[in-house]
């Protein structure tokens, strides 16, 4: 679930907003994006690979929100680390694209109950 936008970081080009299938992004006042709609979030990290500045951090639980150091995640490296291990943009020279935070999530969504339909 996405859990941070570093505004250091972000170049407010928008392409997290426009990727996100599930709106949940909004623009702050500054122009960065904001996260509007924490709870529609599906953990797919499009945003994450879009944003070339690495400036969004997704947890890789699609349960719920998890409580993160935004410290933490910058000095363990974690920013941008979905878009290298996919071999995004930049690093489809050095890294292969192996997906592995999203073994979890696709686990998960085929054992998953459909919400009751109304």
């Amino acid at each position: 679930m996405i859990e941070l936008v570093f505004a250091d970081r972000c170049t407010a080009c928008g392409d997290c907003v426009a990727t996100c299938p599930t709106n949940v992004f909004d623009f702050g006042v500054d122009g960065r994006p904001v996260v509007a709609r924490q709870a529609d979030c599906q953990t797919c990290f499009m945003c994450e690979l879009y944003c070339r500045a690495d400036a969004l951090f997704v947890a890789p639980d699609c349960t719920g929100p998890t409580p993160v150091d935004a410290e933490r995640v910058r000095a363990a490296g974690l920013l941008g680390q979905f878009r290298r291990d996919s071999g995004w943009d930049e690093w489809s020279v050095t890294h292969a694209n192996e997906h592995w935070r999203m073994d979890d999530v696709f686990r998960m969504a085929r054992t998953a109950t459909p919400p009751p339909s109304t």
